[in-house]
């Protein structure tokens, strides 16, 4: 482990020297005066990302498949004792975060089982504190902190009324069926979700676990499907040797994990103890081994080194007792090899990724700024010096070209401000597209036409209509702020060619994530409901906390979607605007220069020599932007590359 804990480090290392070079461009960029508001949010947004890092693993299988000893095996042997319960049978009844916030103290939050009742999401109740119980961890005593944790496995009787009004109850499961006691009540987790909060070194680093309860658990929680484990940076799948791949075991892999980022999957076949025989050799022991890792390799239809054989409880017993031995035998060794090679470098190639797509157009807008900068300086230096030794008449010729420059310039102004109303109607057609008013009204009518439907078929037309809807407003929106951009480049070309202005082009706006996104999502949901054709009762209330989740993540992206627009927006017309009002302020300095160079000739060097002071501020600026963004890309490339290289070995 202290090799994770170490590369951990580095990367935190990597990341925090990242952030102060974009810092130091954000402070640059506001004292130049060139940072224009989408840019201003752009750079925001990837700092926040940088400093709200997180990577999360997710672990995934059915119960009784010792996942939560392997989670202690792996993070937390060096308590000297099991931190997640772990036994026979069912542990992990509800899904379980492990992360460090510092503006937290150590506590585990438990959000009650009822909260099903209603349809709001998981993530939704994270924003009402009021609705979790609190328990304090006490982090001095690992068996203290045991105690309190066990409370994540318990488990309450409720009427299997109210277990199926929560989704929990299948009048059609003959199991479940059976479950019901005398009084007419069903066993069912006590929580629906637990957030533990204590600082390991590794959750310190931003590490996110999730602990995940077994296939009906992960079925009926919507968010666990739609979000949680798809935007895991790893999912650890684990399997049991002594049970081989069952039913549910494959059902939960096509259902919830073989559509995730293929190369953060890892296979994990715990359990290999069960195989040890002393009555066979250790090579035919290591057959077996080999046979089972071969077996399960076909089943899921993955490579043999994707599957990694351990015993996850020798190997916690190895590591408190410092038995070398058995820690060997154990095999957790190339595990965590191959999750120190994987995590990290993925996490930081998603990070280096985003930061180069983010800061690449701001950098080249500030870049076109300054050009343009330079350009009208080096125009007003070469008048002034065309000056020098000219008699009366050349200025006042001088002049009177700068005042019918001024007077064309004012006739182009004048065509802009009518662009202004075209970009109006414009913006109000996109808000309009995207407005959550609507959205919520769409959302209103797929719910009522859902909960009239008692057959598949009906509710599968409703959510299709529902994504189509979602979807098409989207590609309305854009088509919209695209035509807008092009009545922005027509302006820009039109300013550049007729004034010589060097105006930035706006950036565009693409809401081709948001787009993805709610394609994902219907994705997620036809393959989870898309081959039903009569649905229970309990698949019907499931369906619709589906729809819920849905309707809750559509909605904030969105809300987001709305934000960016906003933004983008109000920054598409600014630069624009400002570029004009510096234009204009630089033909009246011009024109002001040479009725002070009429009225006293010496006006003419003072005035030179202002302008060239004014031409090597500007190189400075130029000259600092190339150090910035050479910091940066130093920041991005050289220590990543020695990372990645580093940990792929």
């Amino acid at each position: 482990m202290q090799t994770l804990v170490s590369k951990f480090q580095e990367y935190s290392a990597w990341r925090g020297n990242l952030k102060r070079c974009i810092d130091e461009l954000h402070v640059w960029m506001l004292d130049a005066h060139i940072i224009q508001p989408l840019a201003e949010t752009r750079l925001t947004r990837v700092l926040t990302h940088i400093a709200d890092d997180k990577l999360t693993v997710a672990f995934v299988a059915e119960f009784s498949r010792g996942k939560s000893e392997l989670i202690n095996s792996i993070f937390f042997a060096d308590y000297g004792q099991r931190i997640l319960p772990s036994s026979a049978g069912r542990t992990t009844m509800c899904p379980t975060e492990l992360l460090y916030d510092p503006a937290r103290p150590p506590e585990i939050r438990l959000l009650p089982i009822a909260t099903r009742a209603s349809h709001v999401g998981t993530a939704e109740y994270k924003k009402t504190p009021e609705a979790w119980h609190v328990l304090p961890l006490d982090i001095d005593s690992a068996a203290a902190m045991l105690g309190a944790i066990e409370e994540v496995c318990k488990v309450r009787r409720v009427p299997f009324e109210d277990a199926r009004a929560w989704g929990l109850y299948d009048d059609t499961d003959a199991d479940q069926i059976m479950s019901v006691d005398a009084d007419g009540c069903v066993e069912v987790s006590k929580w629906r979700h637990a957030v533990i909060n204590f600082p390991h070194p590794l959750l310190r680093q931003g590490l996110v676990i999730l602990d995940t309860p077994g296939l009906n658990a992960i079925g009926t929680e919507p968010e666990l499907t739609l979000s949680m484990i798809p935007n895991a940076h790893a999912v650890l799948f684990v399997l049991a040797a002594d049970t081989g791949v069952t039913k549910s075991d494959i059902e939960v892999w096509r259902s919830h994990i073989s559509g995730a980022r293929k190369q953060g999957r890892v296979v994990v076949l715990n359990k290999i103890d069960s195989m040890w025989d002393e009555l066979k050799s250790p090579a035919q022991v290591d057959a077996e081994i080999a046979r089972q890792v071969n077996g399960c390799a076909q089943l899921l239809g993955l490579d043999v080194e994707q599957i990694f054989p351990v015993s996850a409880q020798k190997a916690l017993l190895a590591k408190i007792n410092h038995d070398e031995l058995l820690l060997k035998k154990s095999r957790i060794a190339q595990l965590e090899q191959a999750l120190t090679r994987k995590l990290i470098p993925q996490k930081l190639e998603i990070v280096r990724d985003l930061v180069q797509r983010e800061l690449r157009d701001l950098i080249e807008a500030a870049e076109d700024t300054l050009t343009a900068r330079v350009a009208s300086v080096e125009q007003q230096l070469a008048e002034l010096r065309g000056l020098q030794g000219k008699n009366a008449s050349v200025v006042s010729h001088m002049m009177a070209r700068v005042q019918g420059e001024k007077e064309e310039f004012d006739k182009s102004v004048v065509t802009f401000q009518a662009l202004r109303a075209v970009y109006a109607r414009l913006s109000n057609e996109v808000y309009t597209e995207l407005g959550i008013k609507t959205l919520r009204e769409r959302t209103r009518a797929t719910r009522e036409a859902m909960i009239a439907s008692a057959f598949s078929t009906g509710m599968r037309e409703s959510m299709t209509d529902y994504f189509r809807a979602a979807g098409a407003a989207l590609e309305s929106a854009q088509y919209k702020i695209d035509e807008i951009g092009r009545l922005m480049n027509a302006m820009v070309q039109k300013f550049g060619t007729e004034h010589g202005m060097r105006l930035t082009t706006p950036m565009r706006l693409s809401l081709e994530p948001y787009i993805d996104e709610i394609t994902r999502i219907q994705h997620i949901y036809e393959e989870r409901f898309g081959l039903l054709t009569i649905l229970t009762t309990e698949k019907v209330v499931l369906t619709q906390k589906f729809f819920e989740s849905i309707a809750s993540q559509v909605r904030a992206s969105y809300e987001v979607a709305n934000r960016d627009v906003e933004a983008w927006l109000k920054a598409v017309m600014a630069p624009i605007e400002g570029q004009i009002r510096e234009h204009q302020s630089q033909l009246r300095r011009r024109g002001e220069s040479i009725r002070q160079i009429q009225a006293a000739a010496g006006q003419l060097d003072e005035r030179l020599a202002e302008v060239a002071e004014q031409e090597g501020r500007v190189q400075g600026q130029r000259a600092r932007l190339t150090e910035l963004e050479a910091g940066i890309e130093a920041a991005l490339d050289t220590h990543a590359d020695k990372d990645l290289e580093a940990l792929a070995a």
